[in-house]
């Protein structure tokens, strides 16, 4: 570690003067020697460097997303080219370029910490083995020395023996009691971080081999903390836990504010967002703007929290906009289905189809059917009306030779009806065999 360490001396100085500065500060407040100047120093320093590198994190979160965009075009260039490793290399690069996309920018914060981190180490073990370094003059490392934090030394490590530790005037137990809970929680804040990452803000409509990846790296990276926390000194424990938890509230409010898209995070976002566009009948803010403009863009790609979001407008009588403003729709305002259909909601009344009448009410309105070849009326003519049902009763014969009118006989082309106890439709005529 120590070679390694050296390899960014060159940082050294700056690190040390800008610890220095601090503690002149809060040395005034509550000590030069206390504890809480010289772990407000580190964790000052902390602060800057992290406010330092906030464009950097927005380039991870923009490189982030564009990776989970890719990965079902990497699969189709994996599987395509899986016996041909240069190939798949190849495309891999020609994607890359094509969309503009660097895989290592997801890593470049925690890259761009590695020197700071280092340089802060090889500092706190210098004071450590009572060695001056950078701007911190002999009278700075005395005091540093003095500095305990919680009963623990600044410099003290966990694997120290009692000796050292004594020298720094303290005892073994608290040095290991106070690193031991630095080293859980820091273990806590990391594992925190990235599960709260995996669980809220990842589109879980696209499973890919980058989601394994991530579920992964949530149970690696808090081991891997806990395994070499125990050799780092008290300062840098302080400084990795500072971070962590800076890194754990940074992710909240962008989990908050800026979800991934098909991400639970969202659909809680776009809820809020319904609410607040609904009430106030307008979007607040560039940010609300930026996420309006980019869901209209989107078309009918939009997922299913979009359209949801989209619906919730139309109901409430508002209408998004390309440019990410929301006004109050006139006539017709088109919806989109879970199908991404469009659809007419308001403006427009609903078609309703005519109810079925009763059969006793269609019979009624019809009239009574006339008789197979009888003549109709001068009324019937010329408003002629036919009843839906037909009559299974018996005709009455009677009536037929009363009005001067034969009945049709069986057979003679017209369907008659059937009379009691006979079988409906033609009948077949008898054998004059048999008279």
């Amino acid at each position: 570690m120590d070679t390694i360490a050296s390899l960014f001396s060159f940082i050294t100085t700056p690190v040390s003067w800008v610890i220095v500065q601090f503690h002149s500060l809060y040395g005034a407040l509550f000590g030069p020697d206390t504890g809480w100047a010289w772990g407000l120093s580190i964790v000052s320093l902390v602060i800057l460097i992290r406010i330092c590198l906030i464009p950097l994190f927005v380039k991870q979160i923009k490189a982030t997303r564009a990776m989970q965009t890719l990965q079902p075009e990497m699969k189709k260039i994996q599987e395509r080219y899986k016996n041909d490793k240069q190939r798949q290399s190849e495309e891999m690069m020609k994607l890359y370029k094509e969309t503009g996309t660097n895989p290592l920018s997801s890593c470049l914060p925690i890259l761009a910490q590695s020197p700071f981190f280092f340089a802060l180490y090889h500092v706190l073990n210098s004071i450590a083995s009572n060695d001056t370094i950078g701007v911190i003059n002999e009278r700075l490392l005395e005091s540093a020395q003095k500095a305990h934090i919680f009963g623990a030394p600044l410099a003290a490590k966990f694997t120290d023996n009692a000796d050292k530790v004594e020298a720094l005037g303290s005892s073994i137990t608290d040095v290991r009691i106070v690193t031991a809970i630095m080293i859980v929680l820091m273990s806590l804040s990391q594992f925190y971080t990235q599960r709260q990452l995996m669980t809220k803000n990842v589109d879980t409509s696209v499973k890919t081999p980058f989601m394994q990846q991530q579920k992964m790296l949530m149970y690696i990276f808090p081991v891997m903390f806990a395994v070499f926390g125990i050799n780092f000194p008290v300062g840098v424990l302080v400084y990795w836990l500072t971070t962590n938890v800076w890194t754990m509230g940074q992710q909240m409010y962008v989990i908050h504010n800026n979800p991934t898209p098909g991400s639970k995070a969202q659909a809680s976002y776009l809820e809020r967002l319904t609410k607040s566009v609904t009430h106030h009948g307008k979007t607040r803010g560039r940010g609300e703007r930026a996420i309006v403009k980019a869901i209209v863009a989107k078309g009918r790609d939009r997922n299913d929290y979009e359209r949801k979001f989209i619906n919730g407008l139309s109901k409430a009588g508002l209408a998004a906009q390309p440019d990410g403003n929301v006004v109050k729709s006139e006539g017709a305002v088109a919806t989109v289905t879970e199908d991404g259909t469009p659809t007419t909601t308001a403006g427009t009344p609903k078609r309703q189809q005519p109810k079925r009448q009763p059969k006793a009410k269609r019979q009624a309105a019809g009239g009574p059917k006339p008789a197979g070849g009888a003549e109709s009326t001068g009324a019937e003519n010329a408003a002629p009306t036919t009843s839906l049902s037909k009559s299974d009763e018996p005709q009455d014969v009677g009536s037929a030779e009363a009005s001067g009118k034969a009945a049709p006989k069986s057979g003679g082309g017209g369907r008659s009806r059937a009379q009691s106890g006979q079988r409906k439709g033609p009948q077949r005529p008898k054998s004059s065999s048999k008279k």
